[in-house]
């Protein structure tokens, strides 16, 4: 694997081949000593253009526990605050012989063109570009699912006839796109949850059943997941509902509607959360919730991807 940008053009076994490894790593994580020497001698850089915790967070983890020396870079405080062009700052981590680069950007398509454009030779593993694609974050979300449907036990398993429910900010949402790529090709059944104003044009066209009620999607889906989105306001610049009173009444999961689920429905959230108005404090908290799971989940997922970019033959973009 050359590149990891979407999961739009994953395959289902390329997908399944993540998942597993991830499994491989998951269980060296439970030994004493968890590091790795996979990618001893690679450097690997955190380009984030945009604030991070979970996601910039992991991919450290990840790339320590595969012993690869790791450079975090943040735009606030470098030189891009002084108009320097990705380019230039792609050929800066060329010259210092960067092996790999993860990058967050405010720009969709971003990642694409630093893997396309020929300024550094690193694999590119995209880690969110504006509201185009997080594909790192949908595959933890896969193993999340599949571990918690199926138990560990779940290599080489896909997703097949899983009814999963993403509720909120599909508009701004690069979480959903992903989720909803991947989780197609892995078998699921996708169903979205919005007001008309947070759908993006063209959703009608996609793959996915569009809901307006949340509570006729608990009803009519019988999830068997359900993903809260994160209002991105910061991605807003018009009134997309009338208030947030409004907005948890009617599309956030309260308890009352959590206590209305079947036993086997679990509560995902690739947080941050804000509690109380896409997610209740009882929802966030109680054992359907796999919120703290998710964050674990990612090093190991992120370790999977990091290996098969960088410990092996460059192939093909994926």
């Amino acid at each position: 694997m050359r590149h990891l940008l979407d999961t739009r053009t994953l395959t289902r076994d390329e997908a399944i081949l993540i998942l597993d490894i991830a499994e491989d790593m998951s269980a060296t994580q439970q030994r004493e000593v968890k590091k790795l020497p996979t990618l001893r001698g690679k450097t690997i850089v955190n380009l984030f253009y945009e604030d991070s915790t979970r996601t910039r967070i992991s991919f450290e983890a990840a790339s320590k526990r595969l012993s690869a020396d790791v450079i975090n870079f943040s735009a606030k405080g470098s030189s891009v605050s002084k108009g320097e062009s990705l380019k230039d700052t792609a050929q800066t981590l060329q010259a210092i012989g960067a092996d790999g680069v993860v990058i967050r950007h405010p720009a969709s398509g971003a990642p694409a063109m630093l893997a396309s454009s020929g300024w550094i030779d690193a694999g590119v593993l995209n880690a969110g570009d504006g509201t185009h694609e997080h594909p790192t974050q949908a595959l933890l979300d896969a193993f999340t699912m599949r571990r918690r449907l199926f138990g560990e036990n779940s290599r080489g398993r896909d997703l097949d006839g899983i009814s999963v429910v993403i509720v909120g900010d599909i508009m701004h949402s690069r979480v959903a796109r992903s989720n909803l790529w991947l989780l197609k090709v892995l078998g699921a059944h996708v169903s979205f949850v919005a007001p008309e104003t947070l759908l993006p044009y063209g959703t009608r066209e996609w793959p996915v059943t569009i809901y307006h009620s949340l509570d006729a999607a608990i009803r009519e889906a019988n999830p068997d997941v359900i993903m809260l989105l994160r209002i991105q306001t910061e991605r807003m610049h018009a009134a997309f509902f009338p208030n947030e009173r409004e907005y948890a009444r009617n599309w956030g999961l309260n308890d009352v509607r959590v206590a209305g689920l079947q036993d086997r429905t679990i509560i995902m959230h690739p947080g941050p959360m804000n509690r109380g108005l896409e997610i209740s404090a009882g929802a966030a908290d109680s054992a359907r919730s796999t919120v703290l799971e998710q964050v674990a989940n990612g090093v190991s997922v992120r370790m999977a991807a990091l290996y098969l970019l960088l410990s092996g033959e460059r192939g093909e973009s994926a």
